[in-house]
């Protein structure tokens, strides 16, 4: 009989190299004669460049070139957009201004590459930094959302006549028709701030151009192999054929490193073909925290018009996004902000309106959840507050709203971030809920563990919310499968690999299709000359959109390999099967011929193949989605506070996640775990602290405080499977799961914890000191 391996808690395929120390980073990667890059950045928010003099640095033994932007020529051009404004009804201003490659005439932000230096090691590069002088002249800064928007604020882009990036209104229903018939109105204004990925490998690339073959090779830690390929090939004139990137083994991506394209993988290639010798660039972690792209800050107006049994009526919100200085991934995480917001809830009229905002600070572009935290934060906190207004369970206010099961596919009918009108696939909400809360031990420990610990003089709460992921959107991804005359297989896709389990979880889908042990396949990601065509690896896609195109090349591979077996062995088609790599006649497992031997027969030296078929056991096939599908699950937390420091302790943390159908729970559980960690960071330990001149006060990990696996508490992980009819596979992502409904999380727990001060979190991260100031507010308030 043949193995099963789809759903298994199989070990993970690439974990040896990993662990042995052999897998391939791009700070591996060492050429002959290899030149080291160092860049001049701005040490300004906003400025004018009267002048530089680079004449001294390149006088420097050991400086092989020094660039600025004149000496770029017509390769001096801005970035591209990568995704253009959303097909909604009222797009009321959208401004394309991306990022170049280094600095002309102005400065926008601090950290932004002015003047680029080549040499024969860093260190060299780097002391020429010092050599470089640049004549500044100081601008106004426009380092608050709210404060650029005012009339006299100075202007980020002159062109453009404000600091708006955008303006965009989605809405459905008629908000203000029902809106005087509520019987409980909630309004607030919610923050979210600043937060960085801080990936543990940084950014770099390595370029080498071969002037003989005319072929340039790129090693680059990047989520897009395949659109950087062709990027660069456009700018540097080149060919497709004639460019090949590697994005091997990456040290978390995060959604930073999808953004294409940064200044330093424009320039490096550039410089590797105008020098003629590989040029290789690593970001340090100044750098990193500076001027990689990061993510968060909003601030929404937002309120809740309910019925007296607590049905959600209507919702409005109007909030503002910093974009930062330049607007190049578009208005994705806004989008997913506007339409997470409506989470799994029924909510009839939804008035949406935001502005994006250009300000002298990084560009933001999409980070692990990508504008969904904001969105679940202000639904999650409006449905808390209007229980409490209701007195009603935290928990029966959002089972009263949900979707139901049969309800599905359920259109929310404003536009999602794959520019189709957001509707959920499948899902089972109340289950979600009555998961987590057994999990978590709800009712024992509202009844009887807190009232026993209160008494103690202990402070602890109890936090349970729930959100929605949007997944697996398009535009589609591709695969090759390829069966070796040894009886081994090689799959070959477009998308790279940040730690997802690729490697595995692919290797499952063929291993289920083909009957062969899930250790004989090879997969080989993230690499231009192994597969041709390709978008990337974000918006939790892998395993939905891969994952199928993997499947159904499997599949085609499996139907070659029985219509040969069944003319080499005059049996019926219907009469096969493949198991343990073989094709063999069911209930007579001793005829039949194994899958390699097949391959070679498949492939023959002598004789014709038959017209209108292909040589050898092999196959590529496609998967777009014509939408994304959604994933949804519930966090439950039990914290404990300390008073005195208002440092916390997690006692438990549950996460009940239906991603459709899982694959390997080993790999989901593990990505569930490393979202929660990113998700523990971001609610109560990081901030990217900026102050009023746009300088960047966190710059390093002495300042910006990671959690550690001493703050990061066990992680219970509990499942809940609706497939999804969307996909043969029936899969959904889940890449992002575990960071997305995190902050919520606390924010309701540390209430709960601290409820005697009626304290009231509206923000995202607190911290302990930020946390004293609340309750320190909310008892001088008490006592008022």
């Amino acid at each position: 009989m043949t193995t099963r391996y789809l759903g298994e808690r199989i070990t993970r395929n690439e974990d040896p190299r990993l662990l042995t120390g052999h897998a391939l980073f791009v700070d591996d990667v060492d050429l002959p004669g290899m030149l080291h890059v160092a860049f001049l950045r701005s040490i300004h928010a906003h400025a004018r460049i009267r002048a530089i003099d680079v004449s001294v640095a390149r006088e420097r033994p050991g400086v092989v070139a020094v660039y600025t932007a004149h000496d770029l020529g017509d390769y001096w051009q801005p970035g591209p957009l990568l995704v253009p404004p959303p097909p909604v009804k009222k797009l009321l201003a959208f401004h394309e201004r991306c990022q170049v490659p280094l600095a002309k005439d102005k400065v926008r932000h601090v950290g932004e590459p002015v003047v680029m230096v080549v040499a024969e090691s860093r260190y060299i590069a780097e002391d020429a930094l010092d050599d470089i002088v640049i004549d500044y002249e100081p601008l106004s800064v426009a380092a608050d959302m709210e404060m650029a928007l005012a009339p006299a604020a100075p202007l980020v882009h002159d062109d453009v006549g404000s600091n708006i990036a955008a303006h965009v209104v989605q809405e459905k229903g008629d908000v203000d028709a029902v809106w005087r018939d509520a019987a409980v109105v909630v309004q607030r204004r919610f923050r979210y701030d600043h937060g960085s990925a801080a990936p543990m490998e940084t950014r770099g690339i390595v370029a080498e151009w071969d002037a003989r073959a005319q072929h340039l090779q790129v090693w680059d830690s990047t989520q897009a192999p395949i659109p950087i390929r062709n990027g660069l090939a456009r700018m540097l004139g080149l060919s497709e054929n004639q460019v090949r990137v590697v994005a091997p083994f990456i040290g978390g991506g995060f959604g930073p490193k999808i953004m294409m394209f940064y200044p330093e993988e424009v320039l490096v290639p550039w410089a590797a073909m105008q020098i003629g010798k590989p040029v290789k660039w690593l970001e340090d972690r100044r750098e990193n925290l500076l001027v990689m792209n990061q993510e968060r800050e909003q601030i929404h107006d937002a309120a809740m018009a309910l019925t007296k049994s607590g049905k959600i009526l209507a919702i409005r919100d109007t909030f503002l996004y910093d974009t930062g200085a330049y607007i190049p991934y578009g208005l994705t995480v806004p989008l997913n902000a506007q339409c997470t917001l409506l989470g799994l809830y029924k909510v009839p009229n939804y008035y949406s309106e935001f502005k994006a905002v250009f300000t002298n600070k990084t560009i933001v572009s999409p980070y692990r959840g990508a504008g969904r935290q904001h969105g679940v934060f202000v639904m999650e906190r409006l449905l808390d507050l209007a229980a409490r207004e209701l007195g009603l369970d935290r928990t029966e206010i959002r089972r009263r709203n949900f979707i139901q099961p049969y309800e599905f596919p359920y259109n929310n009918e404003i536009i999602y971030q794959d520019f189709t009108a957001l509707t959920y696939d499948s899902g089972n909400y109340p289950a979600l809920l009555d998961k987590a809360k057994e999990m978590i031990g709800y009712d024992q420990f509202i009844a009887e563990e807190q009232p026993r610990l209160r008494a103690e003089g202990k402070h602890v709460g109890l936090g349970l919310v729930c959100y929605v992921e949007g997944t697996g959107i398009g535009p589609y991804e591709g695969a090759r499968v390829h069966v070796e005359q040894n009886g081994k297989v090689t799959v070959a896709t477009g998308v790279g690999t940040q730690g997802q389990g690729h490697f595995t979880s692919f290797a499952q889908i063929v291993a289920e299709q083909l009957g062969v042990d899930v250790r004989d396949v090879r997969v080989i990601t993230g690499d231009t000359a192994e597969f041709n065509w390709g978008t990337g690896t974000f918006a939790s896609r892998g395993a939905v959109v891969a994952g199928n195109a993997v499947n159904e090349a499997a599949k085609a591979v499996r139907e070659k390999a029985i219509e040969l077996t069944s003319e080499l062995l005059d049996v019926f088609e219907g009469d096969l099967e493949i198991a343990n790599g073989r094709v063999q006649v069911k209930d007579l497992p001793e005829k039949g011929i194994a899958l390699g031997e097949l391959a070679g027969k498949a492939n023959p030296l002598r004789g014709a193949v038959k017209p209108n078929s292909e040589p050898g056991l092999e196959a590529t096939r496609y998967f777009g989605p014509a939408s994304g599908v959604t994933s949804a699950g519930a966090h439950a937390m039990i914290v404990e506070v300390d008073p005195e420091t208002m440092a916390i302790r997690i006692i438990k943390y549950v996460v009940v996640h239906d991603c459709g159908k899982v694959i390997n729970p080993l790999i989901l559980e593990g990505q569930v775990h490393g979202g929660v960690a990113q998700g523990v960071g971001n609610a109560f330990y990081e901030k990217l602290v900026y102050d009023e001149n746009a300088q960047l006060l966190t710059g390093s990990f002495m300042d910006y405080l990671l959690p550690t696996a001493m703050e990061v508490p066990r992680i219970d992980v509990g499942h809940v499977e609706t497939p999804s009819p969307w996909n043969p596979l029936g899969v959904k992502g889940a890449g992002e799961a575990g960071a997305i409904p995190v902050g919520a999380l606390f924010a309701q727990a540390l209430e709960d914890a601290l409820r005697e001060w009626g304290t009231e979190i509206l923000e995202i991260p607190v911290s302990p000191n930020r946390l004293f100031e609340l309750v320190h507010d909310a008892d001088n308030s008490i006592g008022e």
